[in-house]
């Protein structure tokens, strides 16, 4: 067994091995560009902070901003909505082949995102869209793991509290609307951080499915800094910098709800 020092210096290793990626990209973004690979620092000689604005301006990244965060909110808009309500009925409403439908969806967890990621493009291309929010979003909008997540939480809710608003008078509505989801508002905010961060980050996609600069998202910003003869290290690091920064504050202040999430999973 460890002791506590032994487990302290463990814990540090893990956690200088898991910043490490973060610190060389934000040491990287404040070099130039023939210092990242002459030289063989690992620190900046003369930190170029006008690395972030020049590389910020040289694509239009304000308007790559605004699409993410368009994005992320009607991402997690429908997800809450979709899982909150399918989740209740896996977990409340006894109907016929209700876990063999579950246990169908759960299945769907099992298949890689890039086998579906081509007819998903072929549906959205034969509606015609191809290079818009509609088509950005719309394959989004369900989260079979929203859904398993809320169905766990929704089975740890006291019955008797949706037993007795059903004594006064509540229909099955009432009864999702006025007492399950609001005390479900720990998985809620849960489901809804995981979506966000998700859509946030999401790069294949977006790539796929937009063409015109006006709708890129940050990360399909970022990668287009790559350029077939030339790799702007510095420039495509202070975007990398900026882009993780919304995902580490809000990761700094909501941690309690990435636990929660994990705990959630567990339940039966």
């Amino acid at each position: 067994m460890l002791d506590r020092a032994g487990r302290a210096a463990l814990l540090t290793l893990a956690c200088a091995a898991m910043a490490a990626p973060f610190l060389w990209m934000a040491a990287t973004s404040l070099m130039g560009q023939l210092e990242v690979f002459s030289s063989g620092r690992v620190l900046p000689a003369v930190p170029l902070w006008s690395n972030y604005p020049e590389a910020l301006t040289a694509q239009p990244f304000a308007r790559y901003f605004l699409n993410s965060l368009v994005f992320a909110t009607a991402v997690v808009t429908g997800q809450v909505a979709t899982a909150t309500a399918a989740g209740y009925a896996f977990a409340r409403i006894d109907f016929p082949g209700r876990d063999r439908v579950f246990m169908l969806f759960l299945s769907t967890m099992m298949v890689p995102v890039v086998i579906v990621l081509i007819p998903r493009f072929l549906m959205i291309d034969a509606i015609g869209w191809i290079d818009s929010y509609q088509g950005l979003v719309s394959t989004e909008l369900v989260s079979v793991w929203g859904i398993f997540l809320m169905r766990q939480y929704f089975r740890t809710v006291p019955r008797d509290l949706e037993d007795a608003a059903r004594v006064d008078g509540a229909g099955p509505f009432r009864v999702f609307w006025s007492v399950a989801l609001p005390l479900a508002k720990p998985a809620v905010a849960t489901l809804a951080l995981f979506a966000f961060i998700d859509a946030w980050k999401n790069l294949l996609w977006p790539l796929l499915v937009t063409r015109s600069m006006e709708m890129r998202v940050v990360e399909v910003g970022i990668a287009a800094f790559h350029s077939t003869y030339e790799i702007n290290w510095p420039y495509q690091m202070a975007a990398g910098v900026v882009a993780v920064l919304p995902i580490a504050l809000l990761f700094l202040f909501t941690q309690r709800y990435f636990v929660r999430g994990i705990q959630l999973e567990g339940i039966r």
